[in-house]
């Protein structure tokens, strides 16, 4: 195996744990879906239990237990967002939301894999960038496999005024802004250019 494909392995694989092991706390430690339940049967609730931020009119699951990070500027709360990022594509009818959001993600990661085995040896930053991305996408696309929407539960906002709260996000998408800021970086830099061979002289004519 390639050194830049195990590269992308392990930081994708790395961020795909990061991202299952902190949703499955969140719904743990953020919901009562798992109360009273051990060992395997936690872990099989979490990957089974569906809709538990409904209102109680609408089922007998709902977030109760929401978590005080930094007052005023950082809290955990569980939020399940069925569409895109900042909630696009959420009003489509489930069957279609699930299809596109399948076909996109695969083209996505493909479309991924494709430029990460062109890149040159040198464009390290830009491999890290797309492994980070990689990673996140497989983060999220599991969840929509698994549920039908993506599990968030990381919000930012200014002291809980109106139109100061960044949209509730997950370490998935924070792998993928990373990611993405990591790309830019590597745009920006300056490179030096190719040194030119000086042209050879020709000998005179004996």
């Amino acid at each position: 195996m390639k050194a830049p494909l195990r590269l992308l392995i392990l930081v994708a694989v790395t961020v795909l744990a990061a991202d299952q092991v902190t949703k499955y706390l969140a719904v743990s430690r953020l919901t009562n879906a798992l109360d009273g339940r051990e060992g395997v049967a936690r872990v099989t609730g979490f990957l089974s239990e569906r809709n538990l931020d409904t209102s109680p009119a609408e089922g007998p699951r709902r977030v109760s237990r929401p978590y005080r990070f930094i007052e005023d500027y950082w809290h955990f709360r569980y939020v399940e967002n069925p569409g895109a990022a900042w909630g696009l594509f959420a009003n489509l009818p489930e069957t279609v939301r699930r299809a596109f959001f399948h076909v996109v993600s695969l083209a996505a990661l493909a479309f991924i894999f494709l430029m990460y085995r062109r890149t040159a040896v040198e464009q390290r930053l830009v491999r890290v960038a797309l492994a980070l991305i990689t990673g996140g996408a497989l983060g999220n696309f599991v969840d929509r496999l698994i549920r039908g929407y993506v599990i968030d539960f990381i919000d930012w906002h200014w002291r809980n005024q109106p139109g100061m709260r960044w949209p509730t996000f997950n370490v998935a998408d924070a792998a993928i802004c990373v990611g993405v800021a990591f790309m830019l970086l590597d745009s920006l830099r300056v490179r030096r250019p190719d040194p030119v061979a000086a042209p050879l002289t020709e000998s005179p004519n004996p």
